[in-house]
């Protein structure tokens, strides 16, 4: 284990906003790589988010009032910033508990050195360009979470010392890599939809994930039958249109791009988005027979690769210890499922099944090699992916197995039964793993519920946290 380090606080802004809402801007400095600092630094950012006790107009506060611990919270992805904190559903339920609570931008997205296309290619050659970006894996994400802790209560008693963390999805498994790694740090830690697949290769992984995919593809021609046609002609107009369908963002719409919407199926209204996508994509094609801007601008906005590259990038290796290469995992796991054919061919080689022969499926959260041609920002950085998904020789593991199961720190896990995104049978896995967890399982909420139905499922983990059982 590398050393420790305390980051370097550069910047800090405060707000007062309606309600008593106190809003602070942080900046940090941290190395770029811990292993080599001397190689430079990057800037982090974070926002936190107090409600400080009120007082008596005219009269100033206690010297002695007490610290508000921190509740960190870590976003889903991997490639999203954390969210604003006044309108994320976190905030109230925590600050009424007694938190101040801190939302980080992790290293490569938001205002925290945001990886694009620019910046990756001026690192070099290839191979370059794998070393940068193997730097913003969830492994750094924990050194610099904990640098930051010890940056921020450095002057604290040691009692207040250690901080709580909550992560959403892909969140989840920083936390267990922070579990993993600086236990040390943390007096608990809260999860939704995020206890990672830690004992399972990328392989198994998506094909796990795919049989989810289809019980949710299988739900939206249930509720919209009408689709089932529809989406077929959409992709019939795009495999036989002799000129490429450029978007107003710069990209192409391909069969790809279209089934590639599937991503939204697992969360709370997620089969309405697409379905009211799909209505617009038909009336254009019934009024012109051809797709128009306004159409085209919100097909853009479903699905963040441009905004996000990191979350196709790197989206894979989430999966990968030391000595696996994910290997395209998603697409050659496609390759058992018939009505996901249109995985296996570029656009321009691709041909549609004769009517009613085969379904065709929406993927859900998966990327394809395909999507690398069809996005502009994508596109410069297509040989780095195809590298980093060859790439096997990472440095350490995600997680340790061995301090999980020795944990003694309280941790506390909304899970989702008919999770799209996180494989029920491999979270259970993970929960045993892991000494001590409390784990709620649910049927009745979707992977974004932390958002759609948030006090909900805040309810269930703080019961978690102060029931005790007999």
């Amino acid at each position: 284990m590398d050393p420790v380090w305390i980051a370097r606080l550069v910047g800090s802004r405060s707000h007062i906003h309606p309600g008593g809402f106190h809003v602070t801007e942080l900046f940090f400095e941290v190395p770029l790589n811990y292993a080599r600092p001397g190689d430079g630094t990057i800037r982090l950012f974070a926002r936190s988010i107090s409600r400080p006790e009120k007082t008596i107009p005219g009269l100033s506060k206690p010297a002695d009032e007490p610290i508000k611990p921190y509740l960190v919270y870590l976003e889903g992805g991997p490639g999203f910033g954390g969210p604003e904190p006044r309108s994320h559903p976190v905030s109230n339920r925590a600050l009424d508990a007694g938190y101040t609570v801190l939302y980080v931008d992790y290293r490569g997205t938001g205002m925290s050195n945001p990886i694009h296309t620019d910046l990756v290619l001026k690192q070099g050659d290839v191979n370059q360009q794998v070393e940068y970006l193997k730097l913003f894996r969830a492994n750094s994400i924990v050194r610099d979470l904990e640098a930051i802790r010890l940056c921020l209560t450095e002057s604290w008693k040691p009692e207040y010392q250690t901080w709580s963390i909550f992560g959403q999805s892909f969140g989840g498994f920083v936390c267990l890599s922070y579990l993993s790694k600086y236990p040390q740090g943390l007096r608990e830690v809260f999860m939704t939809g995020g206890l990672a697949p830690v004992e399972r290769q990328p392989l198994e992984v998506y094909s796990a994930l795919y049989r989810k995919v289809i019980q949710r593809n299988e739900a939206y021609y249930s509720k919209y039958p009408e689709d089932e046609a529809n989406v077929a002609r959409i992709a019939s107009y795009l495999t036989t249109n002799e000129a490429d369908i450029h978007l107003p963002g710069g990209g192409t719409f391909t069969v790809h791009r279209l089934l590639g919407l599937g991503m939204a199926f697992g969360g709370h209204g997620g089969l309405d988005t697409v379905h009211n996508l799909v209505v617009k994509l038909i009336s254009d094609l019934d009024q012109f027979n051809y797709f128009t801007t306004p159409t085209l601008m919100a097909l853009e906005r479903e699905v963040p690769f441009d905004s996000n590259p990191v979350y196709a990038i790197l989206h894979e290796s989430i999966y990968c210890s030391r000595g696996v290469a994910s290997n395209w995992a998603a697409l050659n796991a496609a390759r058992k499922f018939e009505n996901f054919f249109w995985t296996q061919s570029d656009h321009s080689q691709l041909s549609l099944p004769v009517d009613g022969m085969v379904r065709v499926y929406f993927s859900g959260e998966m990327v394809f090699p395909q999507f690398f041609d069809t996005y502009p920002t994508l596109r410069p950085l297509k040989p780095a992916a195809e590298a980093l998904a060859r790439y096997s020789q990472w440095e350490e593991d995600l997680y340790d197995e061995e301090q999980l199961r020795r944990n003694e720190v309280p941790v506390y896990a909304v899970s989702y039964i008919d999770d799209m995104y996180v494989d029920i049978g491999a979270a259970r896995e993970t929960a045993a793993l892991v000494k001590g967890i409390k784990v709620h399982e649910t049927n009745q909420l979707h992977h974004n519920a932390i958002r759609a139905k948030g006090d909900e499922v805040l309810g269930m983990l703080f019961k978690l946290r102060d029931d005790t059982l007999d």
